[in-house]
């Protein structure tokens, strides 16, 4: 995983629940301060010990803790040094779901070692939207949702996320608009 999500992690537990809990949550996941350069690549081992260390303080389930990281995490980059990809990527949610692996192009260009997700958009119609997400890490499909969710918000929308099956190698959601 890279820098950039583990420094989003940091700040999600930060801005949600206070310095105490950082610590508490780092001196148990026993990362220090180089874990959190953005645009260094990590071992996925690096991100499951943070995420485990995350759900154990919270006494969470890590899908649970994935899917609340994926909300966030698009409203900390929208909000933070990511803001300009992901604004390239689209005005709607339509557009940026099609752009998706536009914007992940760029980011390799940046961080040549990224293993990044592919994205297909299947179908859209004015009330469902269907997409395939592919990626050679298994277990990220609660982040996935999340991130999906913090997209619907993020353009002023509502909806709920279903995973609806597999499409090859690659898992299915479906996005179903309540106002389209």
């Amino acid at each position: 995983m890279y820098g950039m999500v583990h420094r989003a992690a940091r700040q999600m537990v930060l801005d949600l629940h206070g310095e105490n809990h950082w610590s508490a949550i780092s001196a148990a996941s026993g990362l220090g301060d180089d874990a959190f350069i953005g645009a260094n690549v990590y071992g996925d081992e690096v991100t499951l010990k943070l995420v485990a260390a995350i759900s154990d303080h919270f006494e969470a389930q890590v899908e649970s803790m994935l899917r609340a990281f994926g909300e966030y995490w698009i409203s900390f980059a929208y909000n933070g040094d990511y803001k300009s990809i992901m604004t390239m990527a689209g005005q709607d949610l339509v557009s940026f779901l099609y752009n998706l692996n536009r914007m992940h192009d760029s980011v390799q260009i940046s961080i040549p070692g990224a293993r990044l997700p592919t994205f297909v958009v299947d179908d859209d119609n004015s009330d469902a939207i269907t997409l395939s997400y592919f990626s050679d890490r298994t277990g990220l499909e609660p982040f996935v949702e999340g991130l999906l969710s913090g997209l619907i918000k993020h353009f002023g929308q509502t909806g709920n996320i279903h995973q609806i099956g597999r499409n090859g190698s690659g898992v299915q959601f479906q996005i179903v608009l309540s106002n389209p």
